[in-house]
């Protein structure tokens, strides 16, 4: 059973990590990548839907996005949702096709920049926290029941501490190649 506790407080850390690194995919650096707009939802008939689901997006040049939608009647939706996200990207439509310039990046954005995906890593740490501390409310009530010896509580505890230590490590990492990536010219 303890097994199974630090299995499922491992899998959720990861997927606080997984959130994290998602989210920096979707930054904008100054250069053209997919990641900008894959996850951007856009109204497609009611539903809010990913960009990736509803077109092919291409990169033609280091400063340009291309989006052609599969349905050439949704691309209107598609501009709409583009402007409302909070990508600083004006799209030029031009009936077919969805074309994004990439400009450069200013020193000031760059700084709100990183200090949003200083934002984004500390919402990664404190959702792996509150996993911990929720792994370690069970064992407390495990070891009350007499499911846990001491020594078996404090290897529990340890075991989640070093999952969390190891997590924690790789958000820093994340976070610092983001955030060279981001002060990059």
């Amino acid at each position: 059973m303890m097994e199974e506790i630090v299995q499922d407080a491992e899998d959720r850390m990861s997927k606080a990590l997984d959130f994290m690194r998602d989210e920096f995919r979707g930054m904008r650096t100054g250069r053209a990548h997919p990641g900008l707009v894959e996850s951007i939802r856009v109204d497609y008939y009611g539903s809010p839907t990913p960009v990736k689901d509803m077109a092919s997006i291409s990169v033609p040049e280091p400063d340009q996005i291309v989006i052609k939608p599969f349905d050439a009647s949704a691309i209107s939706d598609m501009e709409k949702g583009l402007l409302a996200s909070d990508l600083g990207i004006t799209p030029q439509n031009d009936g077919k096709l969805i074309r994004l310039k990439v400009p450069p990046l200013s020193e000031e954005r760059r700084k709100q920049l990183v200090s949003r995906a200083k934002e984004i890593a500390e919402e990664s740490r404190i959702s792996m926290r509150n996993v911990r501390r929720d792994a370690n409310k069970t064992f407390e009530g495990s070891k009350k029941d007499g499911d846990l010896s001491e020594d078996e509580l404090s290897d529990c505890k340890d075991r989640i501490q070093g999952i969390l230590k190891n997590l924690e490590n790789q958000v820093d990492n994340d976070l610092k190649r983001k955030t060279s990536e981001l002060m990059e010219i």
